[in-house]
């Protein structure tokens, strides 16, 4: 009686198709080709070769948010700016708070005079005291995840970059020109504004952030000492720097991208002739 077949009537081992030499009866889960231990990743089901393990990859690297930026779980961008604001006040502080602020902050006729252009951006990121960086950066934590998620990491500075610098800039031209003000507050009233018109662009009710915002703004003119120069300045930076990112929602096409890095270059042309103004009108007053 004979069981099986004779040894040399036996299929051949098939052949690893990275490494000929080397019979293996494993196959990739996902394309079938035969795979030596040493080339085989293991798989929900099954093991699967290199070539399919980086297709998966790339596959996932090219998944897109909502609204077509980068697909992400993670907040790293936001806790990033809390974790700069945090470092530079305790710098500052450790520094002495009134020198560093005078030195950094936003001062138009120290920018427009002395060309000390950094306090425009630096501005944003600099705060007068405690209860100052803390309000601002609990609301950071709150609005700047989802937002993040939903734009992607990179989009998402920029909007908070964007908002943050055109607060700086409506303070440096509607301000009295010896005002020295600081804080993420542009950049934030700018998350609020992005937060409502992303929300509308989802048909969300956005109804209590209107009402925060609101309240907010009431706030800069009921209290001294409170720049609502900046905060509406973030806030319409911000609205119009959301309606761009948002704009043709589902299109991931690459002109979609092209329009809206064209868009956002406008937008920053516009801050950029805005302090071109504003300087040109200072100097006119105090250089004659």
């Amino acid at each position: 009686m004979s069981y099986g077949l004779p040894a040399e009537s036996a299929p051949a081992a098939p052949s690893c198709y990275r490494h000929p030499g080397r019979e293996t009866w494993i196959q990739c889960a996902r394309c079938g080709r035969p795979i030596c231990p040493e080339c085989m990743t293991t798989a929900p089901v099954g093991y699967q070769c290199p070539q399919c393990v980086r297709e998966g990859e790339q596959s996932v690297r090219r998944a897109r948010s909502t609204f077509g930026g980068s697909l992400t779980r993670d907040s790293r961008v936001t806790m990033g700016i809390i974790g700069v604001c945090a470092v530079l006040f305790v710098a500052v502080s450790l520094a002495g708070m009134g020198g560093g602020l005078s030195r950094l902050g936003m001062q138009p006729v120290a920018i427009a005079v002395l060309g000390q252009w950094g306090r425009l951006p630096a501005s944003m990121f600099l705060h007068g005291g405690w209860l100052h960086i803390a309000f601002n950066m609990y609301v950071l934590y709150v609005l700047g995840p989802p937002l993040e998620r939903l734009l992607g990491h990179l989009r998402f500075l920029g909007l908070f970059l964007l908002s943050g610098l055109g607060g700086a800039v409506a303070s440096y031209c509607f301000s009295p020109i010896q005002t020295l003000s600081v804080g993420a507050s542009g950049a934030i009233f700018g998350l609020l504004a992005a937060t409502i018109v992303v929300g509308l662009r989802l048909h969300q009710d956005v109804s209590q952030v209107v009402i925060l915002l609101l309240i907010n703004v009431a706030l800069g003119f009921a209290l001294a000492g409170i720049d609502w120069r900046a905060h509406l300045g973030g806030a319409l930076t911000g609205a119009v720097t959301a309606l761009i990112l948002t704009h043709g929602r589902g299109d991931r096409s690459g002109s979609r991208a092209a329009a809206q890095a064209v868009a956002l270059l406008a937008v920053v042309a516009v801050l950029v002739a805005a302090v071109a103004w504003r300087t040109e009108q200072i100097r006119s007053m105090l250089l004659g």
